[in-house]
């Protein structure tokens, strides 16, 4: 199993990469939102600097706000600073596009960029349609000047869902997905990625066949929560890795496991907003804080329908559980100042003994 950090996009805590990086972790994934954070790729560039092993990547970068060349060109150069320990994770855009009152990007029209993504990455001409034409792109590299394609670039690909985990086998590497209590099993991700695996193959129709996966799944746990528990979300990747984030209510109720309970406090407050400027408040903190009146709405029974919880004995069982059916990454999102320390206890507690 694999241990990892996902952290919110802060220009002004680049220290915390070699921290993660001296206390064992295997990587650092880096949030995507635009209207709250730092810019996520220039974060990395910083941390990219001041690290020598571990590996780093966005977690994750949203194909709504910037096109399939420019996430590429992003990573290329990431590629040059830290070669073949970068990795390009993308979604449809949850906060990043819901933060600007817009919804996250259509299937259809993910599975369009992936393929473009795709193409590009292994640095081969792809059809690209933009503006009501459609015209070849490529990667336009030579002797690695600039950026570098080289060490291949691992694509991760976020889905929640049935058809976009399908998408993740069509044209990822890996499967980033919210696992249980609220998500999907592993083996279930993995089944429904390895169909779209499949399809791939058989469109190709060619003497190569399509590069083997290996899975690993994600998932989130939050502490920001009574009695240090965490929230969980899960990631599947083409390698299958699990992440942990440091944070509730918000961070729940944004990322589409809402909680029950967080409705009247986030409604009521969001009521004295006019309506135009509502998806402000909703996710104004997402990860770093608690609105006032949220805390009191955790309780023990939310905690243990969307976290992790547990004594060290008893994570590593539950941990080993979920590597059984397939994961192989475990992440932790946070955005508060107590990730420096709880990412020490984590690795005191669990990581060291596993």
């Amino acid at each position: 199993m694999r241990f990892s950090v996902c952290v919110m996009a802060d220009v002004d805590e680049i220290g915390f990469f070699s921290h993660a990086e001296a206390l064992g972790y295997d990587s650092v994934w880096v949030t995507d939102s635009q209207m709250l954070f730092s810019d996520c790729y220039a974060v990395l560039a910083l941390a990219a600097r001041q690290t020598r092993r571990i590996r780093l990547g966005p977690g994750v970068a949203i194909c709504g706000t910037r096109i399939p060349p420019v996430h590429v060109a992003a990573m290329a150069t990431l590629n040059r600073l830290a070669p073949g320990r970068v990795h390009l994770g993308v979604g449809t855009g949850n906060t990043a596009t819901r933060s600007m009152g817009r919804p996250p990007m259509r299937i259809a029209e993910y599975a369009e960029h992936l393929r473009v993504m795709r193409g590009l990455l292994s640095g081969e001409p792809v059809d690209y349609a933009r503006d009501g034409s459609t015209r070849p792109i490529k990667m336009l590299i030579r002797e690695k000047k600039y950026m570098s394609l080289e060490p291949r670039i691992p694509l991760y690909v976020s889905g929640f869902g049935p058809r976009a985990m399908e998408l993740a086998g069509e044209f990822g590497d890996g499967l980033v997905f919210a696992i249980p209590p609220r998500g999907v099993p592993p083996a279930e991700a993995l089944a429904l990625a390895r169909g779209g695996a499949a399809r791939r193959a058989a469109a190709w129709r060619t003497s190569t066949p399509p590069p083997s996966p290996t899975w690993s799944c994600s998932s989130r746990a939050s502490r920001r929560t009574p009695s240090g528990s965490s929230t969980r979300w899960g990631r599947t990747s083409w390698r299958v890795s699990t992440t942990s984030t440091t944070r509730c209510t918000s961070g729940v109720s944004s990322r589409r496991h809402s909680c029950a309970a967080s409705g009247p406090a986030t409604a009521s407050s969001s009521r004295r907003l006019p309506r135009a400027h509502r998806h402000f408040r909703t996710h104004e903190g997402h990860y770093t804080y608690l609105h006032p009146g949220e805390a009191e709405l955790i309780d023990a029974e939310l905690i243990r329908a969307t976290c992790l919880v547990g004594e060290a004995d008893e994570l590593i069982e539950r941990i080993r559980e979920l590597e059984r059916g397939g994961l192989r990454e475990l992440m932790f999102a946070t955005g508060v100042d107590e990730k420096w320390r709880f990412s020490e206890e984590f690795a005191r507690r669990v990581v060291a003994r596993y």
